[in-house]
């Protein structure tokens, strides 16, 4: 059997059971086994004969100053809500910090507005409105430029989506930025996605539309995305021309993915994608958004299905790997859920 004992420890569990078992006195215990007075009314007075942990019973989960000055750095550098910093810290710095003592340590250093960091806009410049409430199924749709990696031959393309009510984001790179690639991933989106899609807004691109490719400067109708939106029923908006900001909300995760890419480095395309997918995921499952009163994507998900189940076709469910969803029919010829890993 092993025998864990404290480095300083003067008696081993023997020792301690013959003096828990002896009529001696305290006194004469001492001097018969060559320890101090205290050690024998110690062990005499204990309900064990073995060394107890030594280990703090509440564990310091503070930051030291080389992890508070990159938490720092990182919040003046990339702009990261107090959630998305927490998760960048738990993953890489320091997995037991609070948001309590995360928020402490901004508050501390003066860095706990994102406001206050920013560059100060021109007076001039044009303030977008808030989006309009809607129901989850109204869908944002616009694609990202990513970076070249060393093994590849040219660049490829972010297709991104996400829902208006739910923050919920699906992406997949494609390698050209074509009609046909927009078509696929709004076939993909639909697969995906939990909830029926009845609205979908993209800006003017050839690869969303022909407006502007028409004299008259309106959709023919006949672009293989609009026909594909007829085909599922999809009411297709189109943003105003030269007005990217109404489209925001697709816009804002672009800039979240811009973030990612700048703070990471990637040596091969493979790299790339493991690396949106996992942020992807953690996005929809794990960063509380604040314009979700701090639920994450999913949560809000489950929020509407409980309300709402009939703008629901899969049951939202938590998982830990990417956001893979299928349906099947009951006998009742009800849509269930089923997640594949």
């Amino acid at each position: 059997m092993n025998i864990r004992l404290h480095a300083n420890a003067t008696t081993t569990p023997k020792t301690r059971a013959y003096i828990q078992s002896s009529d001696k006195s305290i006194q004469a215990l001492a001097d018969e086994l060559g320890v101090s007075v205290s050690t024998v009314r110690h062990w005499r007075n204990s309900d064990t004969i073995h060394d107890g942990s030594h280990t703090r019973k509440n564990l310091l989960a503070t930051l030291s100053p080389a992890q508070e000055a990159i938490v720092i750095e990182l919040r003046r550098t990339l702009l990261l809500p107090l959630d998305d910093l927490l998760t960048v810290v738990h993953e890489f710095i320091h997995p037991d910090l609070s948001r309590s003592a995360l928020d402490r340590c901004l508050r501390r250093n003066g860095v706990s507005r994102l406001a206050d960091l920013r560059p100060a806009e021109p007076c001039d410049a044009i303030k977008a409105k808030p989006f309009k409430a809607y129901e989850p199924g109204f869908i944002h749709i616009d694609y990202k430029y990513l970076p070249q990696m060393p093994d590849e031959s040219r660049r490829r393309y972010l297709f991104v989506a996400i829902d208006r009510a739910t923050r919920w984001v699906h992406v997949e790179i494609k390698t050209t930025k074509s009609a046909q690639a927009a078509r696929a991933f709004l076939k993909a989106v639909r697969a995906k996605a939990p909830f029926r899609i009845r609205q979908l807004l993209t800006d003017n691109d050839k690869a969303f539309t022909d407006r502007l490719q028409s004299k008259q400067r309106a959709p023919s109708g006949e672009h293989v995305f609009d026909k594909l939106c007829a085909e599922t029923g999809i009411e297709h908006r189109l943003t105003p021309v030269r007005r990217p900001q109404t489209n925001g909300m697709v816009e804002r995760f672009n800039g979240r993915i811009s973030d990612v890419l700048a703070s990471h480095r990637f040596d091969s395309q493979e790299a790339l994608e493991t690396t949106l997918k996992r942020y992807c995921h953690q996005y929809n499952h794990h960063i509380p958004q604040r314009a979700l009163n701090h639920r994450t994507p999913i949560q809000a998900m489950k929020d509407w299905q409980t309300t709402h189940p009939q703008l629901f076709i899969r049951q939202v469910r938590n998982h830990t790997g990417p956001d893979i969803y299928s349906a099947v029919r009951n006998p009742a010829n009800r849509w269930l859920g089923v997640i594949s890993q």
